[in-house]
């Protein structure tokens, strides 16, 4: 392994973090959020279309940039240093892997090309909040989160053009402006019940931030409805979907591979755990960068804060917890490029749960350093004013998103076979599910 960055890699993070400072300070940030689509969709246009953000793990041949999970999480961390509200991570690692896994030649010609450009921004729609399960992330993706018969979930069966969905999904990144989205469902009743994957055009918000039925004259789907939620990030948006009988096309060929589907998902959370650790390192890295700027700054006793031996050791704390979770985070880009199925070591070993760990460094990581820094800033720091609140809600909407960090971190350990003879294992719901006479293996049988 080559743990040094070519020049243009360097070039890509350079001329992002350039792009950002001059475009996207924090009162730009609280502007994007409060406008309908929840971010400046100038500077979306400007990202996608001129440097091309959406394409960076696609394939040259669809319209992409032709690089990889490595350089698509460099460019996450910029964009979570300026803490920017966009449909990135929807798009590119949500949406976009599962179609160029799953989807025919067809498929990936009349989508991916579209995507890599921002022409079109798509998202991964899971019912039931289930997002981190049915990425592999925090519990065995076997297709029981999506409803399976029951309610809360959606539902697929097949009409005479195609097929039709009927359920609904909450909590569903980017859902109320993605024109593409690949649903979940259930299908096959009791007999052949099984999870597929689906693409379905949505409705082209107006910008108006009402329901997704509303069009400015493009394609959409009727029968859909899509509300923006509240959510404690205001720079992650996220929305509520209804579908009631919405025309959809099943992804891929043939009558659907259940398995080809839930390794599909596998591999697409690996990509999305790496991109969404490089964030939260960038985000944490500027919460701490304005933090120590500050205590240099503000004086107590007639000298700075920042010369008193306390606050220096929680800095100094902070800055080892954030260098070993980027150290964790562009391990697992670099592995999530090497082996798209989870990630290999430098004997070409799998290495399950990488990106998992990776994620819940990084979350623990930015939870911590936001944390501190409300602190550290004093009274200004609990103020709606200042921006050390944006790092804080981003700390906790991540980790609502795909975590928690203990869950992530049990499924990994399992997945990696530090238990055996039954091991303990988190329950769909997040409970402590199912329990064995669990035996950890010595240290030095374990193979990490």
């Amino acid at each position: 392994m080559d743990a040094a960055f070519t020049e243009e890699q360097h070039e890509i993070r350079r001329t992002l973090r350039e792009l950002l400072l001059k475009r996207c300070g924090p009162d730009g940030v609280k502007a994007a959020v409060r406008t309908p689509p929840g971010y400046d969709q100038e500077l979306w246009r400007e990202l996608a279309g001129r440097l091309g953000l959406p394409g960076l793990a696609l394939p040259a041949a669809y319209g992409g940039v032709g690089c990889g999970p490595t350089e698509l999480a460099l460019a996450c961390e910029e964009t979570g240093r300026a803490v920017l509200p966009s449909p990135l991570i929807a798009t590119a690692a949500l949406a976009a892997p599962p179609i160029l896994a799953l989807g025919s030649a067809r498929q990936r010609e009349g989508l991916l090309p579209a995507l890599a450009t921002g022409e079109l921004t798509g998202t991964l729609v899971v019912p039931g909040g289930q997002l981190a399960t049915a990425l592999a992330l925090t519990g065995p993706n076997d297709g029981g989160w999506a409803g399976g018969g029951r309610a809360g979930g959606i539902q697929a069966r097949p009409a005479d053009d195609g097929w039709r969905l009927y359920g609904e999904a909450g909590q569903v990144l980017a859902g109320h402006t993605a024109e593409v989205l690949v649903v979940a469902a259930h299908t096959g009743g009791y007999a052949r019940s099984r999870t597929l994957l689906f693409l379905v055009r949505a409705a082209t918000v107006d910008g108006s931030g009402g329901p997704g039925g509303r069009r400015d004259g493009g394609p959409g789907a009727p029968g859909l409805l899509r509300t923006r939620q509240t959510a404690l990030d205001e720079t992650r948006a996220q929305a509520r979907l209804e579908l009631r009988e919405v025309p959809a096309e099943l992804l891929g060929e043939g009558d659907g591979d259940e398995a080809a589907v839930t390794a599909a998902l596998a591999a697409t959370g690996v990509v999305a755990a790496s991109a969404l650790a490089a964030e939260a390192v960038g985000t944490a890295d500027a919460a701490l960068t304005r933090t120590v700027a500050y205590v240099k700054e503000r004086e107590q006793f007639g000298r700075p804060i920042g010369s008193f031996q306390a606050v220096q050791h929680r800095l100094a704390d902070l800055y080892v917890r954030l260098q070993a979770a980027r150290s964790a985070a562009y391990y697992a880009a670099w592995a999530a490029g090497s082996n798209g199925s989870g990630g290999a070591g430098p004997d070409g070993a799998a290495e399950p749960g990488a990106a998992a760990l990776a994620l819940a460094q990084a979350l623990e990581a930015l939870r911590t350093v936001a944390a501190e820094a409300v602190q550290l800033h004093g009274g200004i720091g609990f103020t709606w004013e200042h921006e050390a609140q944006l790092y804080f809600k981003r700390a906790a909407g991540d980790e609502l998103l795909l975590g928690p960090v203990h869950r992530l971190r049990a499924w990994a350990a399992e997945e990696a076979g530090l238990f055996a003879g039954g091991a303990v294992r988190a329950g769909a719901d997040g409970g402590p599910g199912r329990s064995g006479p669990a035996v950890v293996r010595a240290p030095e049988a374990v193979e990490v």
